[in-house]
């Protein structure tokens, strides 16, 4: 690298830098005077009506630039890394020892901690993720060079791809970054999702594609399930537990249930306070309810699956044992196959199973496994959007709120495309400010545009096309494929007296009966606000096939 090249390159960084600021001071005066554009921006209309509008889009403007340009200087940072790397190993004699190449990589780590005045754990860690970055990840420091993706961004690839072999971890870039790759991300950007959002997304990617199955690892690491207990300042301290993700979710959920039905207009504690208010009082009394009343007992180690309601969503060949693909525990993510045909088979009314299209993983309908669907369109708004629609919103609470998206008032009707699933915040939100929401369909959530018309994608969940039992493969392509001999034929399916036949399930497209749809949960002739969900519901059917998931019940 040219010494002089790259201090002329930095200096003139750092003017433009000095420059900006000077934009921003004087875009801090509130009078006509102060109004200006900042790099990037276009020049404000000379008759501006209204001075302060117009610097408020002045400084929304300069701090996405300044979000760019960090990025841009994250990526130069990321080659001088890797350069001052390369460049020691280069220096490093062909002969050297183990020993000698260990105490040289220590000597550049601690040069780079000084140089940044970091910790060497954090210059470590950097030079780590910018040899990934330059040796296996263009198109990440592609993006970060073009500013449309932030440094934590770009860390986030590097942990999620960390273990993964080349062609997994081109796999994984391409379906975020690539818009050309097959079955790419659906909805929001990558670098548009706070870091947080796209971890999320990013894992679920990685556990449905890791080399090594979800079921081993899950079976590995369940054995480290423990609770741990930390003491803290003012009397207070920290108890977590680390568990099964399906016991997690039960338990966090029925807690959050629980805690709704205390609110009122004489109870002053918070939903947070509540929550774990009653979650301390289960665990204090011995196995008894908070109410009281004891809880059933069950062989040791054999933990029963917590009484709240959680959307499981499973393809139906792995449902069946036909394949190992993994189901979605809402709330949470991939879970591995055995567990979700545990949830299905023992949840009772705690787990609601959902069906998936076997064309491209898109869910069909809510099965009504226990026949208690008790607001089965607010469980649709469940499946469909996941969490609150608003832009990086991360609560997936039970009791967010059903809302139109075009008011009743105004004309809009009641269907899953007019429907979103807001926070009480945002809820809160959108009929106190401008901020609203747009652009839902039967399974995409809606985007939101701001009281600056600035418009925000919704993030789609990744659904994929679901993996086909090799004997359907095989069918499909018209070869005979024979049941093995040691497998028994298939049990015959009993059915009920009285009901109709089943229906025919060889066409992919058919829907399947005692399940919900988005177009027949509701009349929306019946329908006023979201507060008509609170009422009572007509009494549904007897399920014809409640052991449909077992081929072994009769």
């Amino acid at each position: 690298m040219d010494d002089s090249a790259a201090a002329d390159a930095l200096e003139a960084i750092s003017a433009s830098a000095a420059a900006l600021a000077a934009k921003l001071r004087k875009a801090a005066d509130p009078g006509p005077a102060g109004v200006d554009s900042l790099p990037g921006e276009a020049e404000p209309p000379q008759d501006e009506s209204d001075p302060l509008d117009a610097q408020a889009d002045a400084c929304l403007g300069g701090l996405a630039d300044v979000a760019g340009m960090e990025a841009r200087l994250a990526a130069v940072k990321v080659h001088l890394a890797a350069g001052f790397s390369a460049a020691e190993e280069a220096m490093t004699p062909p002969d050297a020892s183990a020993q000698d190449h260990t105490v040289r990589q220590m000597s550049a780590t601690a040069e780079i901690a000084g140089a940044l005045t970091v910790s060497e754990g954090a210059a470590d860690r950097l030079l780590v993720e910018s040899a990934t970055l330059t040796r296996d990840l263009p198109l990440t420091l592609a993006a970060l060079q073009a500013g449309t993706m932030s440094w934590q961004h770009a860390r986030v690839m590097c942990d999620e791809t960390d273990g993964l072999d080349p062609a997994a971890a081109a796999a994984f870039e391409a379906h975020f970054l690539d818009p050309d790759a097959p079955n790419a991300a659906r909805g929001c950007p990558a670098g548009e999702l706070t870091p947080a959002r796209f971890r999320a997304k990013a894992r679920y990617w990685r556990e449905r594609h890791h080399p090594v199955s979800i079921e081993t690892r899950h079976t590995k690491s369940a054995k480290d399930r423990r609770l741990e207990y930390v003491p803290d300042r003012d009397g207070m301290a920290w108890l977590s537990a680390y568990l099964p993700a399906d016991q997690a979710a039960g338990i966090w959920n029925r807690a959050t249930a629980t805690a709704r039905a205390m609110q009122g207009p004489t109870e002053s504690r918070t939903l947070t306070q509540l929550r774990v208010d009653v979650a301390s009082g289960w665990m204090l009394t011995a196995g008894r309810g908070v109410d009281g009343e004891a809880s059933g007992s069950t062989p040791s180690g054999d933990v029963p699956s917590p009484a709240a309601q959680v959307l499981v969503t499973v393809p139906v060949f792995s449902l069946l044992g036909l394949t190992e693909e993994p189901a979605t525990l809402d709330g949470y993510g991939p879970i591995p196959p055995s567990m979700a045909r545990r949830l299905v088979a023992d949840g009772g009314t705690s787990f609601l199973r959902v069906l998936t299209d076997p064309r491209d993983g898109a869910p069909l309908e809510i099965g009504r496994t226990s026949y208690r669907l008790t607001k089965p369109m607010r469980q649709w708004l469940r499946l469909r959007d996941a969490k609150c629609t608003f832009p990086n919103c991360n609560n997936h609470s039970l009791d967010n709120d059903a809302d139109h998206i075009l008011a009743w008032a105004d004309g809009g009707g009641t269907g899953v495309t007019n429907l979103g699933q807001p926070c009480p915040k945002h809820h809160r939100l959108k009929h106190s400010t401008a901020w609203r929401p747009a652009g839902a369909t039967a399974n995409e959530s809606p985007g939101w545009i701001s009281p600056r018309g600035r418009s925000y994608q919704a993030e789609h969940q990744d659904w994929e096309p679901p993996e086909w039992p090799e004997p359907l493969l095989a069918l499909q392509s018209g070869q005979d494929w024979p049941l093995p001999p040691d497998r028994p034929e298939p049990p015959e399916w009993p059915i009920p007296p009285g009901l109709p036949e089943p229906p025919d399930f060889s066409d992919a497209t058919v829907g399947f009966e005692g399940c919900v749809t988005p177009e027949d949960v509701i009349d929306p002739g019946s329908f006023d606000s979201h507060e008509a969900f609170e009422g009572p519901e007509p009494q549904l059917p007897l399920d014809p096939w409640p052991d449909w998931a077992s081929p072994t019940a009769a």
